[in-house]
């Protein structure tokens, strides 16, 4: 029974000025998501800048997080990379007691041709765990096409869903319209999260969803009843800071919303650094509109 369903959340890993990890204000961000309606955690996603985290700090994010959650959500694990037999032993000998599901990028920098990612998720498949796809060709530099995916699906029902990030849409009603019963599919897109659940999409793992956990979960429960036009309304008033969050890459975007809300501290690992004046500015003003 697949329960990750709705709004799924890729939190942030919150830092201090010295940079370490800032575990009172994660503890923040889950308890402000638990308390606003979001449906699962992603722990240590893209968004989390787990490539900037040493293995250290990873399980100690981890530890916190499930222990803060305290089974109240399911929660999601991200394990990925461009090596796999890495990854692959990596799922192996992680505890995934407390986690649903993985969550595992598509290899990025090799640039795999289709086969190749096919025998990647096979590999990861083997493990027996519970693997969601993931697939966003604006950070891996490679598509997984739908016929891809779908053979994955047909193939192995413990790949049981995929977070699709490709910019183009008709990908993600091919696959929602091609695909056997037991297989599911999320946006890994904010902006396309309502027309994707609309779609027959089983809602959406989420950056913006963090920020505003209540609106966007309330408007995915809205999507799933079918009551399009309030669904729409609630899209619509988000499509802005959506936008603005993503116009100097993420977590920056992100980060400036959760500071502004007093939820953690506006600092980021390099290579990444904190939103520009401008757009922090432009961001504090649609806040205030919302």
């Amino acid at each position: 029974m697949n329960n990750l369903k709705g709004v799924g959340v890729a939190l942030v890993t919150p830092f201090n000025e010295d940079l370490t990890v800032d575990f009172a204000a994660l503890t923040s961000l889950i308890e402000y998501n638990i308390e606003n309606g979001t449906n699962y955690l992603v722990v240590l996603g893209t968004t989390a800048e787990a490539a900037t985290l040493s293995k250290e700090e990873k399980k100690e994010v981890i530890k916190h997080v499930i222990k803060v959650n305290s089974k109240r959500l399911p929660l999601v694990l991200g394990i990925g990379g461009n090596n796999t037999l890495e990854v692959k032993k990596q799922i192996e000998e992680t505890d995934l007691s407390d986690f649903d599901a993985v969550l595992s990028v598509s290899p990025y920098y090799n640039k795999p041709n289709q086969e190749g990612l096919y025998q990647h998720y096979k590999a990861l498949a083997e493990t027996g765990k519970q693997i969601i796809i993931y697939n966003v060709p604006g950070r891996t530099g490679q598509n997984i096409e739908a016929n891809t995916t779908l053979r994955l699906a047909n193939d192995f029902p413990n790949l049981f869903m995929i977070k699709e990030a490709c910019p183009n849409i008709n990908q993600y009603f091919d696959i929602l319209r091609k695909k056997p019963a037991g297989f599911s599919l999320v946006s890994g897109d904010d902006e396309y999260a309502l027309p994707v659940t609309l779609a027959g999409g089983d809602g959406v793992i989420s950056v913006i969803g963090q920020g505003y956990p209540k609106e966007f979960s309330t408007m995915l429960q809205l999507a799933f009843e079918g009551k399009v036009k309030e669904a729409y309304e609630i899209h619509n008033k988000l499509v802005e800071i959506t936008r603005l969050i993503f116009a100097e890459g993420n977590p920056c975007g992100i980060k400036t919303v959760l500071a502004e809300k007093g939820i953690i501290k506006n600092y980021l690992r390099l290579p990444l650094v904190a939103a520009s004046e401008g757009l922090q500015a432009k961001i504090k003003e649609e806040m205030a509109k919302i």
